[in-house]
């Protein structure tokens, strides 16, 4: 058995001592600047919305769609909405000012309220007891 332990011991020391051995690998050759040339053929100058004018000019790709739900929370359970990413919560469609992340829904009239229920009862509160997203969007 000891035998076994101290030729274990051995064949690791020696493995682990060819990883000491190299130095460390040389550093390439910086390679040459790249010449930038100005570009020939006719000058296209912007719209104003940023667009390049000109027969040439591509489209923009459409923008990206957006997400119905989140990775991270739960929709609403039987209610029309989608997540909204920059507030973080889910907008419900047919009611509005309201939204809906972990089990609460917070409501926006002329203040915030949340509720358990997307038809109450609703219980005041301030901006600091709604998700962060929906507190710096309504400025509150």
């Amino acid at each position: 058995m000891h035998a076994t332990v101290r030729l274990s011991l051995i064949t690791l020391a020696l493995g682990l001592s060819a990883c000491t051995v190299h130095g460390p690998a040389s550093q390439p050759e910086p390679e040459p600047p790249i010449e930038r040339l100005p570009p020939k053929g006719p000058v296209v100058k912007p719209l104003p919305g940023g667009q390049p004018a000109g027969p040439g000019s591509k489209p923009a790709p459409p923008a990206k769609p957006v997400p119905r739900t989140s990775a991270s929370f739960a929709p609403p359970p039987g209610g029309a909405s989608h997540w909204d990413p920059k507030l973080g919560v889910y907008v419900l469609d047919k009611k509005p000012n309201t939204f809906y992340r972990q089990r609460t829904y917070y409501r926006f009239d002329n203040g915030w309220s949340w509720s358990v229920s997307p038809d109450g009862p609703w219980q005041q509160t301030d901006s600091s007891g709604v998700p962060g997203g929906l507190g710096r969007a309504f400025g509150q």
